[in-house]
């Protein structure tokens, strides 16, 4: 009992720091060390182990990353973004743009891969336009959590609570779209008001146009299997089936190497995660509450 409860509090406390101190162990690495002393310490068995896994949720998060890979590799989120800079007639009105695009992509598409993905968009929009980058940023941290509380999709947690209470897609989104709606709306009133100096600005953007390559091809069908993805999930199918098979589709192509696919997806998510699942068991199996 008392090696689960150490366990599972070491390694959520290296989760919350980022590393442990004086060594290079990040978040991944924690997850699988704790997964491992539980294990050494004989809380779980490995077949316990294996049988804590709730391969649902990495079966989805791998399919929604193979969706993601092909939408950023074909151009559409740097096309989307171009497309915000364009009409944004003021700083409030890019702020909101980013806050929109970055909630509602991350309510269906895993929030930590549209952080990865818009990130890098949002510094190279705010040095074009010469913005200070800190409050976009901050919109995109904030907007991509906030946007996933919407679906079942949005996050790992949220794909947790749907695989273990079986609450069809449409009746989580039924009740939480309207809540992630309101936030995203407080988002943007809350940075406007902290950054207040950055919005003062009455005068137009001067954007300066640069075009954005894209795989037409790639694009129509990412578009088309994302489409029919999101149809669905709200249709009542098996979501980790539905993403699986959409990623699959996807990797079926002659235009793409899918080596290239590969280097999209984040290994290290995944692992972090089985690695939380083991931790998680054994602090269920050690102590008696």
């Amino acid at each position: 009992m008392l090696a689960a409860i150490l366990i599972f509090a070491g390694t959520y406390l290296t989760l919350a720091v980022g590393r442990i101190p004086f060594l290079r162990v990040d978040r991944t690495g924690a997850a699988i060390v704790g997964a491992s002393l539980m294990l050494a310490f004989n809380v779980l068995t490995v077949e316990e182990a294996y049988a804590a896994i709730n391969y649902d949720t990495i079966v989805l998060l791998f399919g929604m990353m193979i969706v993601v890979a092909n939408l950023r590799l074909s151009g559409f989120f740097a096309t989307v973004s171009a497309w915000v800079v364009d009409h944004a007639h003021g700083p409030l009105v890019l702020l909101s743009g980013i806050v929109l695009v970055c909630g509602v992509f991350s309510a269906f598409f895993v929030n930590d891969t549209m952080c990865l993905v818009l990130t890098p968009l949002v510094l190279d929009i705010t040095r074009q336009l010469g913005r200070k980058p800190m409050p976009y940023l901050l919109a995109v941290a904030m907007s991509s959590n906030i946007g996933s509380v919407a679906t079942i999709t949005g996050n790992p947690q949220n794909m947790m609570i749907g695989s273990f209470s079986h609450i069809p897609y449409r009746t989580f989104a039924a009740a939480l779209a309207p809540v992630a709606a309101v936030g995203l709306a407080l988002t943007i009133a809350v940075i406007a008001v902290v950054y207040r100096a950055e919005f003062r600005l009455r005068a137009p953007l001067q954007v300066r146009h640069r075009p954005v390559r894209v795989n037409r091809p790639l694009l129509w069908k990412s578009l088309a299997v994302s489409a029919g993805m999101i149809v669905f999930f709200f249709a009542g199918w098996a979501v980790p089936k539905v993403a699986v098979v959409a990623g699959a589709l996807l990797l079926l192509t002659r235009r793409v190497k899918p080596e290239k696919i590969y280097r999209e997806i984040d290994w290290s998510l995944l692992v972090l995660f089985i690695g939380l699942f083991i931790v998680i068991a054994g602090l269920e199996k050690g102590p008696t509450w």
